[in-house]
């Protein structure tokens, strides 16, 4: 069937089918098949200018669980505040209700706004709100400040991306759900794709997902059969000429 004619329902499950796929490759692999190397228009999409763009994680984002491998959802948002603003009207359900309303699987993405010295020392997240995330489809979790309760996360196999570890927290109150965020240099809004892996996150619009698929695919192995040219070279002309098209 052609995209065109698939009804929404249809579409997000032919979209997390290709999710699924994209987990099979790292994010690097998602990062080249974007915007990495424009001037390669058969494998690179091109949707940014690779440099100055904020479509990727720098490197205060660290991976918790490298182990569980790399995952890719639907991004849902919230932005977490500190205690003292006139503000009250949102709870931590109203996140709940966004990821059941979102199509699955979601990539949590947790902004922080807050002072730095509040930033860096008050946890955003622990196992009962993972559990409570998990429950709903989460797949993932990103967040610009610290997460804590590791060894109680790890059973419940989320990918989590956050900028540390620390032992505690205060309130928090919510500033907003599913509004455009930027955490650590990746501006995102609603709806967006995520990929992550233990090198950092990246997003794209979920319109591209057929396309970065088939990059993916042609990159990994064009990959394979460079690095298999390299390990045969003998000096260093041979090993320059092997890598011609990605440095000159």
């Amino acid at each position: 069937m052609n995209i065109r004619e698939m009804d929404s329902k249809e579409l997000y499950m032919y979209y997390a089918s290709i999710m699924k796929e994209l987990e099979h490759f790292d994010t690097p692999t998602v990062t080249n098949a974007l915007a990495t190397y424009p001037a390669d228009t058969e494998n690179c999409l091109g949707l940014y200018e690779p440099h100055k763009t904020a479509w990727y994680t720098d490197e205060r984002m660290r991976c918790l669980y490298p182990e569980l491998g790399p995952r890719c959802g639907f991004a849902v948002t919230c932005v977490y505040g500190v205690p003292g603003m006139q503000f009250s009207r949102l709870s931590f359900g109203d996140i709940l209700e966004a990821i059941e309303e979102s199509p699955k699987p979601v990539i949590l993405a947790m902004k922080f706004d807050a002072p730095e010295e509040y930033r860096r020392k008050n946890a955003m997240i622990g196992d009962n709100m993972l559990t409570c995330f998990k429950q709903l489809g989460v797949t993932g979790v990103v967040g610009d400040g610290p997460a804590r309760d590791y060894r109680g996360m790890q059973p419940l196999n989320v990918q989590c991306m956050f900028t540390g570890l620390t032992a505690g927290h205060g309130f928090m109150p919510i500033e907003a759900v599913n509004i455009p965020v930027s955490l650590c240099s990746m501006d995102l809004a609603p709806g967006e794709v995520i990929h992550m892996d233990e090198n950092g996150a990246v997003k794209f619009s979920a319109k591209y997902l057929p396309d970065v698929l088939e990059r993916c695919k042609r990159i990994s192995e064009n990959d394979a059969k460079r690095q298999a040219q390299i390990r045969t070279c003998v000096n260093a002309e041979e090993t320059a000429n092997a890598m011609k098209g990605i440095y000159k």
